[in-house]
């Protein structure tokens, strides 16, 4: 393709010495677990993010599957979204926890209010509140409708860092909010990592236990559930050389976005997204009538694009038979059939955004 939907390779060149340096500082350290680029990420996300704690951690998932460990509780449940790739779902299961799903809203493609209250049953301990795309959700109401129930909120924030509303940071309006840096998310590292994000400082206690096979100090352990789960010194040196840029990252994803939605013609479809710092564009994601036309379309003026995600969690081979009857999640499974993911990355040039939007005005 000659524009490709991400290309991880243009955010390394345009940063280049920067990243050559940090890893050098790494290298010649001798520390490469839980050093001092560690501590210091942690310390600078935090801030960045307005948070007492960040909690690093090896993955994504890790990181889901940490804030499901910590927000405790007897109860067994989790409601989530099925249409955000089967990560939470996955997360969830590692916990030991059963899952339950809740239908999005059609606009937004997030969970709602309106979407998740007859899903909560007195057996839920948390709602997992995917900021989709890079799409901010109702988080407010939501939370305030989550703990009148005493219902904990998790916020994965995988696809919106960076994503703010009234001031405030995704990840900032729940109990926990997770993290991935992922090399094709916003803020990305060269391999797999993440982290979590708290006001509760039992929980990122908790959390900085359990990363590390339940130690309290070396090599005693006073905490079941442990694992191996920390973020390397050459990752955390990475993701600190990258954190300054990531606001002027997503205002650039915002812009090619906004350009897309101006070119795309209407009765090919509608462009997924919000006007505002609430939006940090993690993907171009559109709604098409239908999807595998304007794919075709696309693929021949060498545009690449992808599906983010063509199959709903509660559809997944791996359960045998359908967790939900047909049509009881109208919403994501509309979704399924109709999103398609369109090229956008900090580094696309303006003349290949332009491309893209003359073979969506064609359309």
């Amino acid at each position: 393709m000659l524009v490709p939907v991400a290309d991880p390779r243009r955010g390394v060149e345009a940063l280049r010495s920067e990243l050559d340096s940090a890893v050098g500082r790494v290298l010649e350290s001798g520390r490469y677990i839980l050093g001092p680029e560690h501590d210091l990420f942690e310390a600078e996300l935090a801030t960045y993010l307005g948070v007492r704690h960040c909690v690093a951690l090896a993955s994504g998932t890790d990181a889901l599957e940490m804030a499901f460990r910590c927000v405790g509780g007897q109860r067994e449940h989790v409601v989530t979204a099925a249409n955000a790739g089967f990560y939470s779902t996955a997360a969830a299961h590692r916990a030991g926890l059963r899952v339950r799903y809740a239908d999005v809203d059609s606009d937004t493609l997030t969970l709602s209010r309106a979407t998740l209250e007859e899903e909560l049953a007195p057996e839920v301990r948390a709602v997992v509140v995917t900021h989709l795309y890079g799409v901010m959700a109702e988080i407010e109401s939501v939370v305030e409708l989550c703990h009148a129930r005493g219902i904990r909120v998790v916020e994965d924030c995988a696809q919106a860092a960076g994503a703010r509303r009234g001031g405030r940071a995704a990840g900032t309006f729940g109990d926990v909010a997770a993290f991935s840096f992922y090399p094709t998310k916003n803020l990305p590292a060269l391999g797999d990592g993440g982290a979590i994000a708290t006001n509760d400082d039992d929980l990122a206690g908790r959390a900085r236990t359990l990363r590390q096979y339940g130690w309290t100090e070396k090599y005693r352990v006073t905490a079941t559930g442990g694992v191996n789960s920390r973020l390397d010194e050459i990752q955390a040196a990475i993701l600190r050389t990258r954190l300054p840029y990531l606001d002027g990252w997503n205002e650039r994803r915002r812009s090619i976005v906004a350009r897309y939605a101006d070119a795309l013609s209407p009765a090919a479809g509608r462009m997924v997204r919000l006007d505002g710092p609430d939006y940090v564009a993690h993907l171009a994601v559109m709604l098409a009538g239908d999807r595998e036309v304007v794919r075709a379309h696309l693929y021949a003026a060498e545009i690449g694009t992808d599906v983010h995600y063509p199959i709903p969690d509660h559809r997944q081979p791996v359960w045998g038979e359908t967790l939900v009857e047909q049509g009881q999640l109208p919403a994501t499974e509309h979704a399924a059939e109709h999103v398609l993911s369109l090229p956008c990355f900090p580094e696309l040039t303006d003349n290949e955004v332009t491309r893209v939007c003359e073979a969506l005005h064609e359309l």
